[in-house]
């Protein structure tokens, strides 16, 4: 072989390995998106459920698929976004409040992976947390129940007792009052523990007790464990109001309206914004003004929100975000 042949085909060699490592980066960055749902499971038609919409929606537009975990238990949380971190994942939704103790931790431990926290706030440069004005959205739908009630009388049942839940019932509670003075708000928590997300069986139980007393709304604010709730209002013959996810298909006529907060918008923007390069640290909250919260009006509880009605949830909307209502959120 000669001297010239000898250092063609190195310098062949060399290109080719060039080439290679060039492409392992790239490999290496590929985009890759993650979403861990809290207890209740992505399928609880309320607060999981809106994420995994948001999620999926990313998904068809992009044809980005992402990972996912369900949290079923505690111990589970900083197990979960380390493995998905392990795993390449580029940005990491953490749906719930109660994943942030663990956000924090392996946030610190990945400075190169991003996270986005809902419903709670931290402060880091990898974190971006967005938490909403719940009782702005829940000041409409606590009006619509004052404005249908015929005994002027209406319940509240909130599933784990947090301030994020009382934010919930305030919010419902300053509604009613606004169109019904002298209404009373009857209110029962389902628990102190994460098991009140999911106790179908307990909610119904309150809720049954709230018609018993006399109210003939009741509004839950309890993740799975709202579905006891909205069952036992179609058992009755009374509204419930859901929340979160727009539940009002649940049992269509008997579901007044929901209380919907969009999740599913801020996982979607957390992953578009991640993929395009344009996502920001930081802490945002989101009410009435940004789209973040609002209640749910289509063809199931149209024949109960009346024009006239609405007229008058969109008038406060209305004057909530521009400053001459104001709805006061939970002070403990």
């Amino acid at each position: 072989m000669t001297t010239r042949v000898l250092a063609t085909l190195l310098a062949g060699s060399a290109l080719g390995l060039s080439m290679a490592c060039a492409a392992l980066p790239a490999q290496a960055q590929e985009f890759a998106p993650a979403v861990v749902f809290d207890q209740g499971g992505k399928f609880d038609k309320s607060f999981n459920e809106a994420a995994y919409t948001g999620a999926e929606r990313f998904k068809k537009e992009t044809g980005v698929a992402y990972r996912e975990f369900e949290i079923t238990n505690e111990g589970q949380r900083d197990q979960a976004l380390r493995t998905l971190v392990r795993r390449g994942a580029s940005v990491i939704v953490a749906v719930g409040f109660s994943q942030a103790a663990a956000v924090d931790k392996v946030a610190k431990e990945s400075p190169n992976t991003k996270f986005c926290l809902i419903d709670d706030k931290l402060d880091a440069p990898n974190i971006q947390s967005v938490t909403f004005k719940e009782h702005e959205g829940s000041f409409l739908v606590g009006m619509a129940a004052g404005l249908v009630s015929k005994s002027g009388k209406v319940g509240f049942i909130g599933g784990m007792d947090i301030p994020l839940i009382r934010n919930f019932q305030v919010g419902y509670e300053q509604g009613v009052k606004h169109v019904v003075p002298a209404g009373e708000v009857f209110t029962n928590m389902t628990g102190t523990t994460p098991a009140a997300w999911n106790d179908p069986t307990r909610g119904a139980e309150l809720a049954k007790s709230q018609f018993g007393r006399g109210a003939d709304v009741v509004f839950a604010a309890a993740g799975a464990t709202g579905m006891g709730v909205l069952q036992a209002a179609a058992d009755t013959g009374k509204l419930g109001i859901g929340v979160d996810s727009n539940q009002n298909h649940v049992h269509p006529g008997k579901v007044l309206t929901s209380m919907v907060k969009r999740v599913d918008v801020v996982v979607y923007d957390c992953m578009k914004s991640a993929k395009d390069g344009t996502w920001k640290a930081g802490h945002r909250v989101v009410g009435l003004k940004e789209d973040g919260v609002g209640y749910a009006l289509d063809a199931n509880n149209r024949p109960l929100i009346t024009p006239e009605i609405e007229k008058k949830l969109e008038d406060a909307k209305a004057q909530i975000i521009g400053g001459s209502l104001t709805v006061k959120p939970y002070q403990p």
